[in-house]
């Protein structure tokens, strides 16, 4: 299994939470899927050096991770894929990496407040983009869960979707 573990989060790399999600899932790397960051050299060097040490860091493109898709499953070792925004995985998995072939969950931490964002849960606020981006991955067989860290209160996505009736 390649990918064992996904995780949408706002801060894409938070070098505390990724280890203490470490501690629950065995990962070899961490492969953050966000243009903009990617695209941003000082940005990338920050997020992977926020990495938890003896694991590498990978800071990747949507189209390049769909690109490199099939050698990242072939791969002998296992990732936590996390990206920045439900949008994100939604262009992954429509693009030709299904990732929950692998991994049916998807964990969501942080989204922080902006303007059409409604709160769904601790510390999560979600765009109607994002919402719709949510029920597509849950229409794709996901699993979509509200939670900041491992020991911390769950929100399913089906509690949080009452925020949008």
């Amino acid at each position: 299994m390649a990918i064992s573990f996904v995780r949408v989060d706002d801060r894409i790399i938070h070098g505390q939470v990724v280890t203490r999600w470490l501690s629950e899932v065995r990962a070899d790397g961490v492969i953050a899927v966000d243009d903009a960051a990617a695209n941003d050299p000082v940005i990338s060097k920050v997020l992977k050096g926020a990495v938890p040490g003896g694991l590498k860091g990978f800071v990747m493109p949507v189209d390049r991770v769909i690109r490199r898709w099939p050698d990242i499953m072939a791969s002998k070792k296992q990732y936590f894929l996390v990206a920045k925004s439900p949008i994100t995985l939604q262009r992954l998995q429509a693009g030709g990496a299904d990732f929950l072939t692998q991994q049916s969950k998807i964990n969501v931490g942080p989204m922080s407040e902006r303007p059409t964002a409604i709160k769904v849960g601790p510390n999560a606020n979600v765009t109607p983009d994002e919402f719709a981006a949510f029920k597509y991955l849950t229409e794709q067989g996901a699993t979509v869960y509200f939670q900041l860290v491992p020991d911390s209160k769950v929100t399913t996505f089906e509690d949080a979707s009452k925020n949008f009736d």
